[in-house]
């Protein structure tokens, strides 16, 4: 199979404007997160609406496709994105990976996982979640702007939610995480392509509306997500603050 990686990098931002290009380690974020996975997939470009970002990853060396500012969400940048990479080539690729363009630290084992969930032939977008532990604590867990999923024996979504998922009735609220694997999402998406043409021209669906979450808009539409499970942690991009916790972090681990 051949997986190509799109990384959807906008410079509007309303707790961070221009994050992508935001300088982690002397590096891009935008370039960090290329780097990250270029090495994992048969190919990697980015995709933006912005000329900024389009000349910082060509001045890396790195792959890019502009698209319009007007898009809802980073799935629709990515398909796209993947529509100007099939034409200029001439090519299909079998499965599109969504990389969030702030996510720095994402890493090559979490895109393996990813990949993996594609052996499956049931399996028309795939995902990733990390277990909570009792250490986490009970606001992470809590946490709504953290969506929670729940999974099938077969390791596939039944739902995801900002709720806390599954209620354990009867149980303390304070002994949930020792009594019971609660899962983070962690938001990185893959796709079989001729799935992310479908999903791309539904309509937003109720429950997504409510939760303010896509992946549901797949699930009430019927589309199997396969979980795949990560115990690695992320640092994603959001604000300034973020940016700085991550410097902190990427200099403690290359010392």
């Amino acid at each position: 199979m051949k997986f190509l990686a799109i990384i959807p990098a906008r410079y509007a931002s309303t707790r961070f404007p221009g994050k992508p290009l935001a300088l982690l380690g002397g590096k891009p974020v935008v370039q960090r997160v290329y780097e990250q996975v270029a090495g994992v997939l048969d190919d990697a470009v980015v995709a933006t609406d912005d000329e900024r970002i389009r000349d910082a990853v060509l001045a890396f060396g790195g792959k890019v496709e502009m698209t319009s500012p007007d898009h809802r969400s980073g799935t629709d940048r990515c398909r796209e994105a993947y529509e100007k990479v099939c034409a200029r080539e001439g090519r299909e690729y079998d499965v599109v990976v969504n990389v969030q363009g702030d996510e720095p630290f994402i890493h090559p084992a979490q895109i393996e996982t990813v990949k993996r969930c594609f052996d499956d032939p049931a399996t028309d977008i795939a995902t990733l979640v990390k277990p909570f532990v009792p250490a986490d604590g009970l606001a992470a867990l809590e946490n709504p702007n953290s969506p929670k999923v729940v999974v099938d024996t077969q390791m596939r979504a039944l739902y995801f939610s900002r709720s806390v998922i599954p209620y354990l009735r009867g149980v303390p609220r304070e002994e949930w995480l020792s009594r019971h694997t609660f899962y983070k999402h962690i938001g990185l998406y893959a796709f079989r392509t001729e799935v992310l043409r479908a999903v791309t021209a539904l309509p937003q669906s109720p429950l997504e509306q409510a939760e303010s979450l896509e992946q549901l808009r797949w699930l009430e539409n019927g589309y199997r997500i396969g979980v795949g499970i990560s115990e690695l942690e992320t640092i994603g991009i959001d604000t300034p603050e973020d940016l700085a916790r991550a410097e902190r972090w990427l200099m403690k681990n290359e010392e």
